[in-house]
């Protein structure tokens, strides 16, 4: 076990788990000797937790704030990520006031009781780094209203609780938890609540750019633009949305293409963006359609990638098996979706005459699965439009991305 000096002279040890970037946790409490956190419900698997070995007959994490600045030092770390539970919430306030210029973030974990003196004593609300306070909403004591006393007390603190967890967030809603704290912990990473569901985006370019919306296909994320993004980011503001159920988003349930449009108009109206340009693929282009035909003033210019008609399957598809392992998606996104391709809502393709917006269609050409009529169907529906056959499949964006690109500028974007 790795140990390190302290500033008074004494050898504390500390562990390790996991890879990535470094965490240093704090555990909090005589119930939460280091391995009492664990991998906090996964948190390992993307990042690399640092956990201080307690001292003293009754183990509640550093005894002061000098011996987190000594771990750093140790560690050669020019700013620290510090995670913090229960008791050692009040261990980590102070140091983020004593040491602001040290700290990237901070996030507290179920705080047992707001430093409310400690506070007032060394001005923590002119703590300048983001902070993050996540509890159970389930939780007995001090409960879940202890989390917005304690976020309040910063300028850049917000509270999430989390629905089904209760006293140990990390291990009752190990997913919900892992997902929050790393969109979190990622500087490329934003969130905003959009009806009532925390909602993940990255942005690249300059922030006065005209912006531009990116919406993902079934299965991805925001990260699935990343080469597109970087080429538009020369001249836009590019903003990629994890939609619910997918990346580092919330994951819901209850999902289908309705729930994609609702999430898409949630986001636009959060961000205050309207006439803005739309790309959308696939899962992503429907949620997309179905919002300009019921919101013409949200968009600007949209594109359409292999994003048809929606007309019923022949055959129908059947029932998905889930694939083992891991996956960057909620799976009950899968069979709600394939119950509405197999029988969708006439509307959805009926009310595309009352799209406004000039819209490119993407077609993938003979690669892909969709047929292709579906997409020449649906360019003579919509008033202001054309349709494009770029011979990739259905990634096109991927697959051809210049050729993507080279459509995109010839359209405007």
């Amino acid at each position: 076990m790795p140990t390190f000096t302290s500033y008074d002279g004494t050898e504390l040890a500390y562990h390790l788990a996991g890879e990535g970037e470094p965490l240093l946790c704090l555990q909090g409490g005589p119930v939460d000797a280091p391995a009492g956190l664990g991998d906090l419900g996964g948190l390992a698997a993307r990042r690399r937790l640092i956990l201080i070995e307690p001292t003293g007959p009754a183990p509640e994490g550093p005894s002061d704030t000098g011996d987190i600045e000594a771990l750093r030092v140790h560690l050669g770390l020019d700013r620290v990520d510090l995670l913090a539970h229960a008791e050692s919430v009040r261990t980590a306030t102070l140091y983020a006031a004593e040491h602001p210029e040290r700290l990237r973030s901070l996030t507290l974990l179920a705080p047992v009781d707001a430093p409310a003196d400690e506070a007032r004593a060394v001005e923590v609300p002119d703590v300048p780094v983001p902070v993050l306070v996540v509890a159970g909403a389930l939780a007995t004591a001090p409960g879940p209203g202890r989390a917005r006393e304690v976020a309040a007390l910063f300028p850049h603190g917000r509270a999430v609780l989390l629905e089904g967890a209760g006293d140990a967030p990390w291990g009752d809603e190990p997913g919900a938890f892992v997902r929050t704290v790393l969109a979190f912990l990622d500087p490329a990473v934003h969130t905003v609540q959009a009806n009532g569901v925390r909602l993940a985006y990255r942005t690249w370019g300059a922030a006065d750019a005209p912006p531009v919306v990116l919406v993902h296909g079934r299965g991805s994320s925001s990260l699935d633009w990343a080469g597109v993004a970087v080429e538009l980011a020369a001249t836009r503001r590019v903003i990629a949305l994890d939609l619910s159920g997918h990346g580092l988003s919330d994951w819901p349930g209850g999902y289908g293409v309705a729930r994609f449009r609702d999430d898409l108009r949630g986001f636009l109206t959060a961000l205050g963006l309207d006439s803005v340009d739309v790309i959308a693929h696939s899962m992503g282009g429907f949620a997309a359609y179905l919002l300009a035909q019921e919101a013409p003033e949200l968009f600007g210019l949209l594109v359409l990638e292999e994003s048809p008609a929606l007309f019923p399957l022949d055959p129908q598809r059947p029932p998905a098996v889930r694939p083992e392992g891991e996956l960057g998606f909620d799976w009950p996104v899968v069979p709600a979706l394939d119950a509405q391709l197999n029988a969708p809502d006439p509307l959805w393709r009926e009310g595309l005459d009352r799209i406004e917006a000039p819209t490119l269609v993407v077609a993938g050409g003979p690669k892909s699965h969709i047929p292709q009529e579906r997409f020449a169907w649906m360019a003579g529906r919509i008033p202001d439009s054309r349709l494009i056959t770029i011979d990739a499949g259905h990634l096109v964006h991927a697959e051809r991305p210049a050729e993507f690109l080279a459509a995109l500028r010839e359209f405007g974007i």
